[in-house]
């Protein structure tokens, strides 16, 4: 025990020495500008380094794993690789902008280089230990590597990992090289990887065996026609004074507008991820989050495009208001719209010639003025873009100057007009907060802590103001005609109501698990201030509360018929029946590129649309069931009918796997001397 305690101890020590000389080559590395004289500081670290006896101790035996078929250990499946740990945790923003840089790390450097990433996912909050939860954040953000639930903290005590994200390098036989601790490491974590992959093949140390994967992705719904991970929804008046609702289709990268029983009449954007302005079909969003609709205009937060959007419904158009497509880290701001880097924007809501902006990356809420402004007595030009509240600090710190205070990753935004007050949804510091829209000063609703500093206080309980236990709340939404405040306490997975007459904050909706919801992260009351909407984010839904009667109802979403534009790729054939007549039994057939295959154990889904008239044993089902349609008598028909069939497939790489969308347009034309039974065999190219 006590040599265990030792080794335990040097670990600690090393990684706290590795800490301060990372950040000494950091230093040292801006005032060089050669490539080689760069490199060569890093291997002479490398080398410092590689000798060691010193090992970290695997990974403790009975742990949940996510994206292997079984666990991984470092004798028996990492020996010989270099290793890069990412300790995270999934409501982490800071955690979760490294993840790009370890998507391109891994695409650059494969496992077969002798490079593997661990993602080693050390919960901060309690609903975080749970592996279901975890297994939605890895499906959610498209995490390919192998995650690792380490709900006790063993590994991350073991080595003395002090914050989230920090990356760890370990070489080949284990051994504690690099820690990179916070975000913004990109350029230095590809140059530690590139030089310590050449440093130890140069050795014959490295190993290209393959190492158990089984992406998560294929648990996924099988259908991206419907909903997928829905972030936020928003209520408002369409310019002909219907109510319309607009949801963030996150995983989906879209943004769907449709009336209040489900029924889709704009689908802006496509499954795909993009940064692209256009006609809706066009456009491309990337994990969109907050939606702000008003008349026939909708604000999107466009999270990971790190964007501020606004969609035309009457045009059928997106265009970009502020943002870059990059993540900024600027603190101020003050460029025009376009010119403005901005961080992660996860909420928008328009009052009068402002859209104010929950820019989680950076802990503030921004300003994009429409109009010339003048704002707590500083004029804004128009199409300006500015922090107005917080100093970029994370904390909980409440302050009678707005540039003052201090927030902790802002995610939700309501206006309660009648008060002349910015409510936010403080999710990091689990507390619902409040702006004076009149003067500025930022003051306590209910949850957090009087620490300031004090992030992990959260809990679940109700009262008032401090006493109040909240756990990372989302979704604020103001209710005009009660007065109150609905918020989503995500991680209790309950609905809750905050009176400002009173101060309290009771629980309302969710403690019937007959009725339970998962991370709600989004809610709108109903213009008539009857029924509050949910976006309900991890049962992929939206549901609607009647306040009267506490009803809860899953909205069937209703989608228009699949057009080409909706699809990954769309292919077009034709075939003949007897005009009388008949049936048709398609099956498919497919030839795969780029290294791409099936993925078997995933549910590969087709589901077809027919004309009025025609009729299918099944509208929905596997590949392994032939589509059977019956034809009616098409004699009367001038034009070829057209079937639409959507193919739902999982398609997988070594190390990914990639959902793919095909519509299939199938002509049907009658003919006197067809047969009238058709056997169809498609093969389409999967790319």
């Amino acid at each position: 025990m006590c040599g265990q305690e030792n080794k335990k101890m040097s670990v600690q020590n090393t990684v706290q020495n590795l800490t301060q000389a990372c950040i000494e080559i950091r230093q040292t590395l801006d005032s060089v500008k050669d490539q080689q004289e760069r490199e060569k500081i890093i291997l002479k670290h490398i080398k410092a380094y590689a000798d060691s006896n010193l090992s970290i101790n695997d990974f403790q035996k009975g742990l949940e794993w996510f994206n292997v078929s079984e666990g991984l250990s470092f004798q028996k499946h990492l020996s010989g690789k270099l290793i890069v740990l990412d300790f995270f945790t999934y409501c982490c923003i800071n955690c979760m902008h490294i993840l790009p840089d370890l998507d391109a790390l891994e695409k650059k450097y494969t496992v077969s280089n002798g490079l593997v990433v661990v993602g080693v996912h050390s919960a901060k909050f309690s609903n975080e230990k749970d592996s279901a939860k975890i297994l939605s954040a890895v499906q959610r953000y498209n995490i390919s590597h192998p995650v690792v639930n380490d709900a006790k903290h063993s590994m991350w005590n073991d080595i003395g990992i002090v914050c989230w994200p920090s990356l760890v390098l370990l070489g080949p036989k284990g051994q504690p090289l690099v820690v990179l601790i916070g975000e913004g490491h990109r350029e230095e974590l590809f140059l530690y990887v590139k030089v310590a992959l050449a440093y130890f093949k140069s050795l014959n140390q490295l190993s290209g065996h393959s190492i158990p994967l089984k992406p998560a992705q294929h648990l996924l719904p099988a259908s991206r026609s419907t909903l997928l991970f829905p972030g936020k929804v928003h209520a408002f008046y369409s310019s002909k004074g219907d109510e319309k609702l607009a949801v963030s289709d996150t995983g989906n990268n879209r943004i769907l507008v449709m009336n209040s029983q489900g029924k889709v009449e704009h689908i802006i954007g496509g499954c795909s991820p993009g940064f692209k302005d256009g006609i809706f079909h066009i456009a491309r969003f990337n994990a969109p989050q907050g939606v702000f609709g008003e008349d026939d205009i909708i604000y999107v937060a466009d999270t990971e495009n790190h964007a501020i959007r606004q969609i035309d419904l009457v045009r059928k158009c997106v265009s970009t208001l502020a943002g870059t497509g990059v993540q900024g880290h600027d603190y101020s701001g003050g460029k025009l719209g376009q010119d403005q880097p901005l961080s992660s924007p996860w909420d928008v809501v328009k009052y009068k010639s402002i859209i104010f902006i929950a820019n989680a990356g950076t802990h503030q809420i921004w300003g994009y003025f429409l109009n010339d402004s003048t704002w707590w007595t500083k004029l804004y030009n128009s199409k300006t873009c500015a922090s107005i509240v917080g100093k970029g600090k994370e904390e909980n710190r409440n302050n009678c100057y707005a540039h003052a205070a201090s927030l902790a990753q802002p995610s939700g935004l309501t206006i309660a007009e009648e008060f002349d007050e910015l409510y936010f949804a403080d999710s990091e510091s689990s507390a619902l907060r409040k702006v004076a829209l009149s003067n500025g000063k930022v003051s306590a609703a209910c949850g957090a802590d009087r620490n300031p500093s004090n992030l992990h206080c959260f809990g679940d309980v109700d009262g008032k103001q401090y006493e109040v236990k909240l756990q990372h709340p989302l979704g604020v939404a103001w209710d005009k005609e009660k007065k109150i405040v609905w918020l989503a306490d995500t991680y209790n997975h309950k609905i809750k109501k905050f009176d400002p007459s009173t101060g309290t904050c009771t629980t309302v909706y969710g403690c019937d698990k007959s009725t339970a919801f998962n991370e709600p992260s989004g809610l709108a009351v109903s213009l008539n201030g009857t029924q509050l909407y949910v976006a309900d984010t991890n049962n992929h839904s939206i549901k609607s509360i009647n306040f009267e009667t506490g009803y809860i109802h899953t909205i069937p979403v209703e989608l228009p018929k699949v057009k080409q534009t909706d699809a990954d790729s769309t292919e077009r054939f034709s075939s003949e029946i007897n005009e009388a007549g008949g049936k048709l039994v398609i099956t498919f057939d497919f030839e795969f590129t780029s290294g791409l295959k099936i993925n078997t154990e995933a549910p590969q889904k087709w589901s077809i649309v027919l004309p009025d008239g025609w009729n299918a044993q099944k509208l929905i089902g596997d590949l392994n069931t032939p589509i059977s349609v019956d034809v009616p008598n098409i004699y009367q028909k001038v034009e070829a009918q057209t079937l639409f069939i959507t193919l739902d497939l999982v398609v997988c790489k070594t190390s990914e796997c990639i959902p793919k969308k095909l519509v299939v347009n199938l002509q049907v034309k009658g003919k006197s001397d067809a047969p009238a039974k058709v056997f169809i065999v498609r093969k389409l190219k999967i790319f």
